[in-house]
């Protein structure tokens, strides 16, 4: 069991994580239709899109209620009420989702009110949603935003199911914690789907941050699932909750609707996968269907052809919880030693990865205690980069932000082909990294004058 501590610094230097109203405003743009809008200052909202769009590369939709130092101190109800109508008669959303930050928490403004008391004021907005969550970002990550979103969002989105309904046996929520990429939601939509089963995912990026061109431009959101269909999640069968992240989420659908749930805390390796398939096939009542035998096929002898090269392996680990809970989790599996593990928030998964220590810190943590333990790979988000180079060890890229490469809305994880391609990627740099390091080269060879005082003479 790992001991879990904190940093005791005065101060973050290369910060690893990302905040609160980041994850939440994430969490509002896998619904279709929707304008993240972030309470707070400018400041707060260009940081955040600069972060989305260096990520995904596409162009995502924030706004901002523009709150200035006098509006900091006298309130910003007119703030509220003006992003609101702006984006109301301009962007034409189906749902505005808000998230607090730092200044307006500090102030202690109470959102709630200021939405009943514009919804009185302007009729036309009481059938538009308007989510509120609070999100400081003085306290918790990226991962607790995400959290608290999408849980908020079933507490207020989704419908109660009337006594005695029945439900659609082949219906299925599913809840994805933010460390699941685009991609990884299309594998899973692709593997429910060939058990028969129907997925509502909430949120779902795969539908809007999925690297798709729009035949017309819009302001909004331009896919993911839509307000419509997450009132009526409480007629699914059951509820699969994947990341710890995602109990709460499951837990309220559950207390609304009487949804059953399943919480898969990682779907990066062998058995978790094992227990997912099983899982599928049983309320499915299908067989596994024979590609998914064949995958895992490939799974096992990718992990044996790849642990020659990550076995033994010095790792340093920087990520939020349930990233960091299923890569360390999968590469113990491999036979690798996790060295390091530095995460950003306080999660129930962090005493179980296998490791001596779990620090809640930041890159300068992670670049010190890889130095420390003579760590020779290093996995964490782009800000990473300066880290390994001064390390001089192989350096992979893993979590949010990742902007130095591209198809980081594609970067696939799980199941049996997601984690056998995560398994190659880590393999096949480890090899690279070898070979440029140890290959000759002209600067390398002995040259014959210095080995030989005399050159030798051969008969003709």
């Amino acid at each position: 069991m790992a001991i879990v501590s904190t940093s005791e610094k005065s101060c973050t230097v290369n910060p690893l994580k990302m905040s609160q109203p980041i994850g939440g405003s994430f969490a509002f743009m896998g619904l279709r239709g929707a304008m993240p809008l972030l309470h707070g200052s400018q400041g707060c909202t260009s940081f955040g899109l600069t972060l989305f769009v260096r990520h995904f590369r596409e162009a995502v939709p924030m706004q901002t209620t523009a709150m200035s130092e006098v509006e900091a101190v006298f309130g910003g109800q007119e703030n509220v009420e003006q992003a609101i109508l702006n984006i109301y008669n301009g962007a034409k959303p189906e749902i505005i989702g808000i998230n607090s930050t730092g200044l307006t928490e500090i102030k202690g403004e109470d959102v709630e009110r200021f939405i009943y008391l514009i919804q009185q004021k302007h009729p036309q907005l009481e059938r538009l949603p308007l989510v509120y969550v609070s999100t400081p970002d003085f306290k918790g990550a990226f991962q607790d935003g995400w959290d608290k979103t999408v849980a908020r969002m079933v507490e207020v989105l989704v419908h109660p199911v009337e006594t005695g309904r029945a439900r659609d046996p082949a219906r299925i929520n599913v809840l994805p914690g933010c460390h699941l990429t685009p991609g990884d939601l299309n594998e899973l939509r692709t593997i429910l789907e060939d058990f028969g089963l129907k997925p509502s995912f909430l949120p779902d990026l795969a539908g809007s941050l999925d690297g798709q061109i729009p035949d017309e431009f819009t302001p909004t959101t331009i896919g993911g699932i839509g307000v419509d269909e997450i009132a009526t999640m409480g007629q699914a069968a059951w509820t699969i909750a994947i990341g710890a992240q995602m109990q709460r989420a499951a837990e309220a659908m559950y207390a609304k609707t009487g949804v059953r749930f399943r919480l898969f805390e990682r779907l990066c390796g062998l058995v978790p996968n094992d227990e997912f398939i099983a899982f599928l096939s049983k309320i499915s009542d299908r067989p596994v269907p024979l590609k998914y035998r064949r995958q895992r096929g490939q799974l096992a002898d990718a992990m044996l052809d790849a642990h020659f090269y990550i076995g033994g392996r010095k790792l340093a680990i920087g990520a939020e919880p349930d990233l960091l809970f299923d890569l360390s989790s999968m590469l113990y599996d491999m036979g690798a030693n996790i060295a390091v593990a530095v995460t950003t928030t306080a999660s129930p998964v962090l005493q179980r990865i296998r490791t001596e220590e779990v620090l809640i810190g930041d890159l300068e943590d992670l670049e010190e205690l890889a130095k420390t333990h003579g760590c020779n790979l290093l996995i964490t988000h782009s800000h990473g980069r300066q880290a390994a180079s001064r390390l001089n060890i192989p350096f992979f890229r893993a979590g949010f932000p990742m902007f130095d490469r591209l198809g980081a809305g594609h970067q696939l994880s799980v199941g049996y082909r997601g984690t056998r391609d995560l398994i190659f990627g880590l393999a096949n740099l480890v090899i690279a990294d070898r070979e440029a390091k140890h290959q000759p080269t002209p600067d390398t060879w002995r040259s014959v004058d210095r080995d030989f005082k005399t050159v030798p003479s051969y008969p003709q």
